[in-house]
């Protein structure tokens, strides 16, 4: 759809020790890692993408992993949990898998009319798998241990944590075209029927609640999808008109975006299809050797002694 939000393009959290954060994506859920760069206003630090196959929007978790950093709090003004979206009957696999794995989780619960199994990273940062009540036709990234019955297809939902709702409202409504679809507890789904899957954001209303610290285990910002950079300036008018500030149009080599915090507290940003991962290396080699943006690409061997060793 033209000019459309398209859900979710990808979410961006910080991680501690980049190892640790590969082994747990690629090794334990088994996502793909599609490229390995460096944050490009810190080319000392790593940026890891994780996703399926081809990097497809909607699927994309990225991490700067800052070693040393200390642990951040979930809080209001923040995203405080990913919903991967997983096949239906797959949650016992899973639940088996991280007690084998030692991995920090919870009981299966139903939220929505959806089981969901809730779940923490090594750093901390709150995850959810739900088998999503719509049909998910996403192949997701099979793997020999995570086969294509029990696969994370992608993105299904992000939860973000505020004081009040309206103002946040009317951004997902009046800018981003989201409908509020249910209403559970304190929890407000807003959903897009421009995409079919890693449309819907879930607003939990806590009045009282503390501001968030944002580092080690937590979320940085979540981006949404529009399709091309014609779109990408006509939503950026649309959050001038609505008396917000935007940044100017920034190239992230791999999409073009924009960034702009809504009024309780969230970074948006909003990001492009194309040019896609596949730019500086082949689909089959996507994620194996680091990528630099050509403006450190002269510092190659600098910045690759500055950044941690990987063992990929």
């Amino acid at each position: 759809m033209k000019n459309s939000i398209l859900g979710f393009h990808h979410i961006t959290a910080i991680a501690g020790n980049a190892q640790r954060n590969y082994d747990f994506y690629t090794k334990v859920l088994g996502l793909r890692m599609v490229k390995k760069t460096v944050n490009f206003d810190d080319p000392t630090t790593y940026h890891f993408y994780f996703g399926d196959e081809v990097g497809s929007p909607g699927t994309i978790l990225t991490f700067f992993p800052w070693a040393g950093a200390r642990p951040g709090q979930d809080g209001a003004g923040m995203a405080t949990e990913i919903g991967y979206s997983v096949p239906t009957g797959s949650l016992e696999f899973w639940k088996d898998r991280f007690e084998d794995k030692n991995i920090r989780h919870f009981q299966i619960r139903e939220k929505f009319g959806e089981r969901q199994l809730p779940f923490l990273d090594p750093d901390g940062l709150k995850l959810c798998l739900v088998e999503a009540a719509q049909r998910d036709d996403r192949k997701g990234y099979a793997t020999h241990e995570i086969t294509a019955q029990n696969v994370i297809k992608g993105f299904h939902n992000v939860t973000l944590t505020l004081n009040f709702i309206e103002e946040t409202a009317a951004v997902l409504t009046e800018i981003f075209g989201y409908k509020k679809v249910k209403t559970e507890g304190s929890f407000h789904r807003y959903g897009t029927d421009a995409v079919e899957n890693a449309a819907f954001v879930d607003l939990f209303i806590l009045p009282d609640a503390y501001r968030g610290i944002n580092s080690v285990g937590t979320n940085h910002h979540v981006a949404f999808r529009v399709k091309d950079e014609e779109s990408l300036m006509a939503m950026r008018e649309k959050v001038l008109q609505h008396g917000l500030q935007i940044t100017e149009k920034i190239n992230r080599d791999y999409f073009y975006s924009l960034y702009f915090r809504e009024p309780g507290g969230v970074l948006f940003e909003i990001a492009t299809d194309n040019p896609g991962f596949a730019t500086d290396e082949t689909v089959e080699e996507l994620g194996s050797t680091l990528q630099l943006p050509d403006r450190y690409e002269s510092a190659r061997a600098q910045i690759e002694k500055a950044l941690p060793e990987l063992k990929q």
